[in-house]
């Protein structure tokens, strides 16, 4: 009972203690919080007054710096007011020297209109004086003219009309033959030149004569070879006919095949493809197919190079690829056993020295030389002749206008237009005479001469002719009774005419006509 007493006055005590603690500890904090809350017033309190501190003194320099800012601002505006002042008081003292300068000046034009004005009466005084005086002149001059033409018994206009054709007759003599010797002089001196220009073109490009044929053989090892080209009821040669347009003529020739096609670049693939097919054995239509589609590219390749080497060679510059490749195909075709692609390089580089010897363009004379005969590359898979084709193809591909009328002039079809185009004729002309370019037997030469002069001594009026220059000209005597001048030029076109129509040549002809009369007498 007492332990149980005694327990509970303990607990009662542990009670009291803590709830003393616990109001000890709130009052503890109150208190603290209070103080703590009285610093933070105390702090914001001092913080406002600084502020407001800070406020005055910023506002107070804000004003002072805003004055002095106005002030500046209002002297500035008084200076720039007084240079404008200053800037327009200038301007009015030289308007007003301007004034005085201009009133002065109007002041001295009235004076010279003045004078100017007492000038032009007293000119119109003299020429009225001076028309009465020619008035006079002429009617004296009249006067001793027609008692001159009395005395004399001819008129003024005669008289004139005697001294002038004595003077004229006096002096024709002489200004003939001033003009003659003039003109011997000029083409001597001019043929001289040319020599030497052609000489030392020729001289500087001198390339190796090769001639070519037109005919393509191809060579068997044996004569049974034959039969397997023509296969078992002819498939072999009616699949090698179609897949490359060639006809093969297979007759008694011994160990030969001939191919026979107007397309030198078909003939060449065919003519590869059968010399490939008759070494390898194979002949059979499936094989036949494939050597001639490998063929044909080769020779596309081939064709591609040759153009680029041309192109390289005479060093032109950028062409179109088009003329590159029509270039190669040049390589395939000749012109009287002469290469055209060969032909075309030696007519570049000869154009290209003579154009050096007189200060042309060099460059520009082997780009017309290169591409002269560009229409020979198609010529047989176009309509129209190789000129009119070439000239297509040029503008095409947008060459230069003096290429152009090199190709078109430089068979003498339209006359030359540029000295280019001249320089281009010329070298074909050489590129194709100098000798052994063009194979001729000597049969056909000399029957192409007697053609030549039967055909111009057929035309009536004809006295005689001559084929010169390796049948290259015709020189025609024509009778000066039975032909005038004129006639004499319809004569040349006549014969020019007749031999284009009846006579197969290379180049170029050229056809002269003389017309000469002779006064004879005989002094006694």
């Amino acid at each position: 009972m007492f332990y149980e007493i005694t327990l509970g006055l303990l607990l009662s005590l542990i009670f009291v203690f803590l709830l003393v603690g616990l109001l000890g500890g709130y009052v503890i904090r109150v208190f603290i919080h209070e103080k703590n809350f009285n610093r933070a017033k105390q702090e914001a309190e001092k913080i406002i007054t600084d502020a407001h501190t800070e406020a005055d003194k910023l506002k107070k320099d804000a004003v002072a710096e805003g004055k002095a800012d106005v002030k500046k601002f209002r002297n500035d505006a008084e200076n720039d007011l007084k240079e404008r002042r200053r800037v327009v008081s200038d301007l009015e003292n030289k308007l007003n020297i301007r004034e005085d300068s201009l009133d002065r000046r109007s002041v001295n034009l009235d004076r010279r209109e003045e004078n100017l004005n007492d000038k032009e009466a007293r000119i119109d005084d003299k020429k009225i004086e001076l028309e009465e005086r020619s008035s006079q002149i002429e009617e004296v001059l009249r006067q001793q003219e027609e008692k001159l033409e009395e005395i004399a018994g001819i008129s003024h206009e005669d008289a004139k009309k005697i001294i002038m054709d004595e003077v004229h007759e006096s002096m024709k003599l002489e200004i003939a033959q001033y003009i003659k010797e003039e003109e011997e002089k000029a083409k001597l001196e001019v043929k001289a030149k040319a020599k030497n220009i052609l000489a030392l073109a020729v001289q500087k490009y001198a390339s190796e004569t090769a001639g070519e044929t037109t005919v393509s053989t191809v060579s068997l090892p044996v004569d049974e070879m034959k039969g397997r080209i023509i296969g078992r009821e002819g498939r072999n040669i009616r699949t090698i006919e179609s897949l490359t347009g060639v006809d093969l003529i297979i007759d008694d020739t011994p160990e030969a095949v001939v191919l026979s096609c107007f397309d030198p670049v078909r003939r060449e693939v065919a003519k590869k493809a059968l010399e490939i097919l008759v070494s390898d054995g194979r002949i059979h239509p499936t094989r036949i197919e494939e050597v001639v589609e490998r063929c044909r590219n080769e020779v596309e390749m081939d064709i591609r190079e040759k153009g680029e080497e041309a192109v390289f060679k005479t060093g032109i510059g950028k062409i179109h690829p088009d003329l590159v490749r029509l270039l190669g195909r040049l390589h395939y075709r000749t012109s009287f056993g002469q290469n055209v692609l060969q032909h075309s390089i030696e007519t570049a580089m000869i154009a290209g020295k003579l154009a050096a010897e007189i200060g042309e363009n060099e460059i520009l004379a082997r780009r017309a030389g290169l591409l002269h005969d560009i229409g020979k590359a198609c010529d047989h898979e176009v309509e129209g002749s190789h000129v009119d084709i070439g000239v297509e193809l040029a503008t095409k591909y947008h060459e230069p206008k003096e290429v152009i009328d090199a190709i078109a002039s430089h068979h003498e079809d339209v006359a030359p237009h540029s000295i280019i185009a001249v320089l281009a004729a010329a070298a074909d002309a050489l590129s194709s005479a100098r000798p052994g370019a063009r194979s001729d037997s000597l049969e056909n030469y000399t029957k192409r001469l007697e053609n030549l002069e039967q055909i111009s001594n057929s035309i009536p009026g004809v006295a005689s002719s001559f084929a010169v220059q390796a049948g290259r000209e015709v020189r025609v005597i024509v009778n000066p009774e039975a032909i005038d001048d004129l006639q004499a030029i319809t004569v040349a076109r006549q014969i020019k005419e007749e031999i284009e129509n009846k006579l197969s040549y290379p180049g170029t002809i050229k056809v002269t006509v003389i017309r000469e009369t002779r006064a004879v007498d005989v002094a006694k």
